[in-house]
């Protein structure tokens, strides 16, 4: 009815309204019209997305059906899975079999066997993640013998000892002789080669193993650069370099030292070391400072403390200086004073708590106070002076932590001589071999004050 009403009313309308009603009807109802409508006279153009003849090129119509179905031409691309940025994933990866005779720790020189942890700061979590290393961290170390331990205290057995000592000898094979020890020596210089690993206040680090071992690779030798905390005890970080590392330490100056890789070193057979991907926290040891020393009551330990504080100070001690000097002064001063005082002002806190343990353990000596950035130790009732050292051990081994050193300014001292190198006029031969190393006497020797006080 509608359509019937315009059409008579066609003659009367204005040219302008017919042409507007007739664009508005063919774009509303062209859709639904019949082929039979007269609004094709109106020149009506279907657009190509609606015309049979150009269908859709993304789309394919399917046969014998009223409606046409549409179904994409290419397959959809799934996710890919996700992978984690770290290296923590590791379901498709069987976990790190190490066959080094050792137990993996953070730092095998400041941590000693000897003290027992009373408790942990967190719960057993391996440092080197989860599932990575087929052996089980008991918050100390990771064992080597038994994985499945899970007490604290971080014992070794004494059968890795001895496969650790065999496994050096096959390394090294016959020892150097002086020639080839000197040339090593000449090519590890500054002006020589920059190949050199830094060792500092952690000490010999479990992943500083993986350094050295990598630069094994392109040199026979390696320059190690010792400062901080680990050089009061230079003995024990040149034990742990030969014994975890499985080379020779061939010369040593002060906090210098030059690791020998052997002559039967091959790089292509390496030790497998898996690499700590954090540090792990330190577990919970005794407290170094009493409440009372042994053998005094409350106030005469409040006395040393406060004469402790307003001694003269023996020394200044630098923050990452070089510290191999100090045992020996301190062991001198006790000869003259019942106390003694060290300055640490720069250093961190943990740093000479790390200095004031290993005095106790080597002057030996007992600990009044960390107060006031200063190591005050005591010498005690009953001191008896430290008979000097020798400079071999019996294995034959150089023991760096001997009261004076054998050669003067890092000069080689010639086989078959003697010096004075102990105290009161004993002369400790110094029969050096080749295979072993020469050293410096300058870090070793008293200071200046301490001289004259000995004099005097």
């Amino acid at each position: 009815m509608f359509f019937n009403n315009i059409s008579r009313r066609k003659q009367n309308l204005s040219p302008f309204f017919i042409q507007i009603s007739n664009r508005f009807f063919s774009s509303s109802t062209s859709s639904s019209l019949p082929s039979s409508s007269k609004l094709h006279d109106y020149r009506f153009k279907p657009p190509s997305s609606l015309s049979p003849q150009n269908p859709n090129p993304n789309f394919n119509f399917v046969k014998n059906t009223t409606t046409p179905i549409p179904t994409p031409n290419k397959k959809k691309r799934t996710k890919p899975l996700y992978k984690p940025p770290s290296s923590l994933d590791r379901t498709n990866f069987k976990p790190i079999h190490s066959d080094l005779p050792f137990d993996f720790q953070y730092s095998y020189t400041e941590t000693s066997r000897k003290v027992r942890p009373i408790g942990l700061r967190e719960p057993k979590y391996s440092p080197f993640g989860p599932g990575r290393v087929d052996r089980v961290w008991t918050g100390v170390c990771a064992p080597a013998i038994d994985p499945t331990v899970k007490s604290v205290d971080g014992k070794e057995d004494d059968k890795l000892e001895e496969k650790r000592k065999k496994w050096r000898e096959c390394v090294l094979g016959e020892p150097l002789t002086e020639a080839e020890r000197k040339i090593l020596i000449q090519k590890c210089q500054k002006h020589k080669t920059k190949r050199q690993v830094n060792l500092g206040r952690d000490g010999l680090t479990h992943n500083m193993l993986n350094d050295i071992h990598n630069n094994w690779k392109h040199a026979e030798g390696i320059r190690i650069k010792c400062l901080g905390v680990p050089t009061v005890d230079m003995k024990n970080v040149c034990t742990q370099l030969e014994d975890k590392t499985g080379g020779k330490i061939i010369h040593r100056q002060g906090g210098l030292l030059v690791l020998y890789r052997g002559r039967h070193y091959n790089p292509k057979k390496r030790p497998v070391i898996p690499i700590m991907l954090w540090r792990p926290h330190e577990p919970v040891y005794p407290r170094l400072i009493k409440t009372t020393i042994d053998g005094l009551t409350v106030e005469e330990t409040k006395q040393i403390r406060k004469r402790g504080l307003a001694v003269t100070v023996l020394t200044k001690l630098a923050k990452n200086g070089y510290y191999g000097s100090l045992v020996p002064m301190v062991r001198d001063a006790f000869l003259f004073e019942e106390l003694v005082r060290i300055d640490c002002k720069g250093l961190e806190r943990s740093d000479y708590k790390k200095i004031g343990c290993k005095l106790r353990d080597l002057v030996p000596c007992v600990l009044v106070t960390f107060e006031k950035e200063q190591i005050v130790v005591w010498r005690g009732k009953n001191y008896a002076p430290a008979e000097p050292e020798q400079f071999l051990n019996d294995d034959g081994s150089f023991n760096f932590s001997a009261n004076r050193f054998c050669g003067d300014e890092g000069q080689d001292i010639p086989r078959n001589t003697s010096r004075f190198c102990g105290d009161e006029g004993q002369d400790i031969p110094c029969n050096t071999s080749s295979q072993y190393i020469s050293h410096s006497s300058v870090d070793e020797m008293l200071p200046s004050d301490s001289k004259l006080l000995a004099l005097t």
